[in-house]
């Protein structure tokens, strides 16, 4: 990736507005990856998320807690500081995708019967940042000024 390339991702014309999308989903996103990676909130960590993940025909399942956990706490962890958040925010979005379609959709909109409002909401604001980009207070826009 070239230099020029590289500037055009990172740059973000926008204001401050990605910042209040940043860090509450950069650290819902970490939280969860979390759970996945390490058992960390109650989670189950690599070996429980995988084998849960097997169960509902995601496999190889360890492979994909280690893909869907990775992609949300590192993704997250971008997220939060600013960093390549456009491409971390289309991975995350991605990944909000698998979720809603595989464990979501087919108990409807409501949380309470674990639907996919939660995973929606992750999903806008993911795709939000993608179009965005990180906003003034973030890593990318100090390298993006960097490259210029």
């Amino acid at each position: 990736m070239n230099k020029q390339t590289l500037a055009t991702v990172l740059n973000s014309n926008s204001g401050f507005a990605p910042l209040a999308l940043r860090i509450p989903i950069g650290i819902t996103f970490i939280a969860h990856g979390a759970q996945k990676l390490f058992g960390a909130f109650g989670g189950y960590g690599l070996e429980g998320t995988g084998q849960w993940m097997a169960s509902i025909g995601l496999e190889p399942g360890y492979l994909m807690a280690l893909l869907a956990g990775s992609g949300e706490f590192f993704g997250g962890l971008l997220i939060l500081l600013g960093l390549v958040t456009r491409p971390a925010a289309l991975v995350l979005a991605m990944t909000m995708v698998v979720a809603i379609f595989s464990v979501h959709f087919q108990n409807g909109l409501f949380m309470s019967n674990n639907g996919y409002e939660f995973g929606l909401a992750l999903l806008a604001a993911a795709v939000s940042l993608v179009f965005s980009g990180s906003g003034k207070v973030a890593l990318d826009n100090f390298i993006a000024k960097k490259l210029a």
